[in-house]
């Protein structure tokens, strides 16, 4: 439009043009467009001045800086700005620190192994005590390494019923979970009973409705 609106009187007529021709372009979606092209927003500007300010202290500590420390660093500096937005700003420059330790993965896929078929129909919703089971295991960083927890949840309280704590993935870790909620719903006086039960996990655990063993 800058390029024509001369030789055709500005910018009015050569919307209704292109209204005329399925293109609707309101004049003040153009003054609009226009104006953020010349006076940049009050954001605008100051995510400018941030991604510079980032962009030294991420330089300046050999760019190993992640999100965390570059937003520290910032605030001793007296620029007081959100954690998210330093996110934001680092992930459009481009930049990222190092990551101490190797990743810790704890879903292996089992594609060898046929899938075994979901008992609930993704109903979680369960009427009574003892009738859903759902369990899961998860990792927590530790001065001394690696801590694998599991754990069992009725889906009728969302209780905790059973935990279990190992520096290491094997069968036993999973299983103590499910012994100690078992022992746990004895003590409650709420003994599970054979057949009601059903226990339901990820692909690192084994899908099964399971009963009391006598």
């Amino acid at each position: 439009m800058d390029e024509h609106r001369g030789r055709f009187g500005g910018v009015e007529p050569i919307c209704r043009v292109l209204t005329e021709h399925d293109c609707k372009i309101a004049p003040s979606t153009y003054y609009a467009h226009h104006k953020r092209r010349t006076t940049p927003s009050a954001r605008t500007v100051r995510d400018a001045e941030l991604k510079e300010r980032i962009s030294k202290v991420f330089e300046a500590n050999y760019r190993v800086y992640e999100a965390r420390k570059v937003w520290r660093e910032l605030n001793r500096q007296g620029h007081h700005v959100a954690r998210c937005t330093v996110e934001r700003l680092m992930r459009e420059l481009g930049i990222a620190g190092a990551i101490r330790g190797k990743r810790v993965i704890t879903t292996l896929p089992g594609g060898q192994v046929e899938r075994a078929p979901d008992l609930l129909d993704r109903d979680f919703v369960a009427g009574a005590p003892n009738r859903c089971w759902v369990a899961d295991f998860t990792h927590v960083k530790t001065w001394a390494g690696v801590v694998y927890v599991a754990f069992v949840v009725d889906t009728f309280s969302r209780r905790i019923v059973g935990w279990s704590a190992a520096t290491v993935k094997e069968t036993v870790f999973v299983l103590d979970a499910v012994e100690m909620a078992l022992w746990q719903r004895d003590r409650d006086q709420h003994p599970v009973q054979p057949g009601e039960l059903i226990h339901h996990s990820d692909s690192e655990y084994v899908k099964y409705r399971m009963s009391r063993a006598s």
